[in-house]
């Protein structure tokens, strides 16, 4: 970070901004679009450990979105992405051990704005290590994303960890707020794509960490009520029969991954 960089996106300047550094490097006080943003140009397999102090509610809103939180819980398991909770500050910073830059977006483009000041660099290093000292670690409760990709073909085969990346692959998020699907509501339609047992993908929920099983049934009874699954007793040698996911009509099975994606919003936004 040795000059001004001007690009078109956060992103972009992020991606400048990192390349070849490999110690670590704090970001302070980032915006909700600049914490999507780091997410996506972090990589596991390489590049710095970013340190995030970031508001807890910018915190909480951002990783709401399954996306952002399960890419981001891949990139802490690969020690490149920490996250805690800081309320202090007025500016958004990265601060490595030589440089300190101001990221700052106008007129549809974004900068990082460097001092190498020693003095000032200096002050500003000790400043937010200490902060980050005296931080509290944020409890980010999604899954890694590839572990999800990993169990999920253990559990339900390789079709259905397919269709599960296809659909996550044409949402911008999940979320499940009118905008995006869930991460439930995306496993059961996958489920009930691939003809898979209620019981076989709320279980494979729960263990993974993405929903109770009581969110699953309960998710199941609303993509009822919209017509978007039905299901069928399957007989089991002892016990209540499990029920076999289906979607709704031979219409919704002929779709594509985009186009039953399409169809589940328009059906849960108009309910």
């Amino acid at each position: 970070m040795d000059a001004n960089l001007l690009e078109n996106s956060i992103a972009d300047v992020l991606t400048e901004a990192l390349v070849g550094v490999d110690e670590t490097v704090f970001v302070v006080n980032p915006a909700p679009e600049t914490v999507e943003e780091l997410v996506e140009v972090l990589s596991p397999d390489g590049g710095p450990t970013v340190r995030l102090l970031a508001d807890g509610a910018v915190l909480k809103d951002v990783m709401d979105d399954f996306i952002v939180g399960s890419n981001a819980a891949d990139l802490i398991e690969a020690g490149r992405l920490e996250l805690r909770t800081y309320q202090n500050g007025d500016n958004t910073l990265l601060v490595t051990a030589d440089a300190v830059a101001a990221l700052v977006t106008a007129g549809g483009r974004a900068a990082a704005i460097p001092t190498e000041d020693d003095e000032f660099v200096d002050g500003a290093y000790d400043e937010y290590a200490g902060a980050w000292e005296s931080a509290e670690p944020y409890n980010l409760r999604t899954p890694a994303i590839s572990r999800v990709r990993e169990t999920l073909r253990e559990s339900l085969g390789p079709e259905a960890a397919d269709d599960f990346d296809a659909m996550l692959a044409t949402l911008e998020t999940a979320r499940g707020d009118g905008e995006g699907l869930d991460e439930v509501t995306i496993s059961l339609l996958v489920a009930a794509r691939n003809r898979e047992l209620l019981y076989d993908v709320s279980k494979w929920g729960e263990d993974i960490g993405i929903a109770s099983k009581a969110t699953f049934s309960r998710t199941k009874t609303r993509l009822e009520e919209v017509d978007l699954i039905d299901t069928e007793k399957v007989p089991i040698d002892v016990g209540r029969p499990r029920l076999r996911l289906l979607l709704h009509d031979e219409e919704l099975q002929e779709l594509d991954i985009d186009e039953l994606v399409a169809a589940a919003q328009s059906s849960l936004a108009a309910a």
